[in-house]
């Protein structure tokens, strides 16, 4: 199956869109052209994963954590990435795409709970980390422009891909002393016919895509504005916070861990007495703390939080349960599966099999 045909499917089911400014989501390594043969699941790719994959023949890796998150500078033998690319091994990265996203990581979480009446502990514009980018390009030279920014990640909204909007309009300018302008003469005033292009950029991608401008771009100095997006009522978030039966508190922790397929896990606050209402977040999610606290959540199912943030929870009687950061995030690589197998034609999918925490409880 080709590798665009199955991004396709991963983008339908965490919509790139949904994930935070600061993330590195998306294909990260790969051809999206190439043929996949078979894919493997992880939540880390370390150097065991990669040889597990490597075993199985597997040519596409879907690891939920990004493998490159700073800036790489240099590609050499002996990285993950060198090693990729020589065996033609794709590598995509959902991460707080999936979490975001309608039944992903957080919802997965909230079933855990039994939440009902649930909803994001922070609300996300379907915009967030988002800018518009607004340009003005000879008509003749829309279509080359355009496509180059597109090519260098704008213009994705949703599922949608080439997004762009079009007016026809006027540019005056008069060039200075020095200046060689594309059309009339420096030190004339002229007008041109123009197209004002204006499309949708994530914040991750705005240095590319203004480079491919004014490479693109017939002019000395294309005119362009970067304008942030701003919220919008969609309800897409991260987190959840939602009610349930009344529920003691022991035996839902000892839920907690056999949906999750651990034998401990850390416990802060309160141990025991009932609840009726819980919140969620996978992963290191201390910088929620305080929208579960002030929407009432009685207990907080996360990776890891801080000492200090353990402390605050306790002392607003809240618990708090902490299954070490990738614990709470494993259980969604299931799930995953099944939704891409709803796809016809999917290759064969495994989840790996030495992929696991870093730490243990002993």
């Amino acid at each position: 199956m080709r590798l665009q045909n199955i991004l396709e499917s991963l983008e339908k089911i965490a919509p790139l869109l949904g994930a935070e400014s600061w993330d590195n989501v998306g294909l990260l390594v790969g051809d999206r052209e190439q043929d996949v043969h078979r894919i493997l699941l992880t939540i880390d790719y370390t150097k065991e994963v990669a040889e597990e994959g490597k075993k199985a023949e597997c040519d596409f890796v879907v690891a939920y954590h990004p493998p490159i998150f700073p800036a790489l500078k240099r590609v050499l033998a002996g990285s993950f990435v060198f090693d990729a690319i020589r065996r033609g091994v794709a590598i995509y990265s959902p991460h707080t795409a999936l979490d975001a996203a309608e039944g992903g990581t957080n919802d997965m979480l909230a079933d855990v709970l039994g939440l009902v009446d649930r909803g994001p502990l922070r609300v996300e514009s379907a915009a967030a980390g988002h800018s518009k980018l607004v340009t003005f390009v000879p008509a003749e030279k829309v279509d080359e422009v355009s496509q180059a920014i597109f090519d260098a990640g704008a213009g994705r909204i949703g599922d949608y891909t080439s997004c762009s909007f079009q007016i026809k309009g006027t540019g005056t300018f008069i060039g200075g002393a020095g200046t060689n302008p594309t059309v009339g003469k420096a030190g004339e005033f002229e007008q041109v016919h123009e197209i004002r292009l204006e499309t949708v950029v994530p914040t991750k991608n705005i240095a590319a895509v203004v480079a491919a401008l004014r490479k693109s771009h017939p002019y000395e100095e294309p005119a362009f504005d970067l304008n942030m997006l701003g919220a919008d009522p969609t309800g897409r978030g991260q987190g959840r916070i939602g009610s349930l039966a009344p529920t003691e508190r022991g035996p839902l922790i000892e839920r907690i861990k056999s949906e999750l397929g651990l034998a401990r896990v850390l416990v802060s606050g309160p141990a025991t007495g009932k609840i009726t209402k819980a919140a969620a977040c996978p992963g290191s999610c201390g910088d929620l703390l305080d929208a579960a606290i002030s929407g009432g959540a009685e207990l907080y199912l996360t990776g890891e939080i801080r000492h200090h943030d353990a402390i605050k929870a306790a002392a607003a009687g809240m618990t708090v349960v902490c299954t070490l950061h990738s614990n709470s995030e494993r259980a969604a690589l299931k799930r995953l599966k099944q939704r891409l197998e709803e796809t016809a034609g999917m290759p064969p999918i495994s989840i790996s099999a030495v992929d696991r925490d870093p730490f243990l409880i002993v």
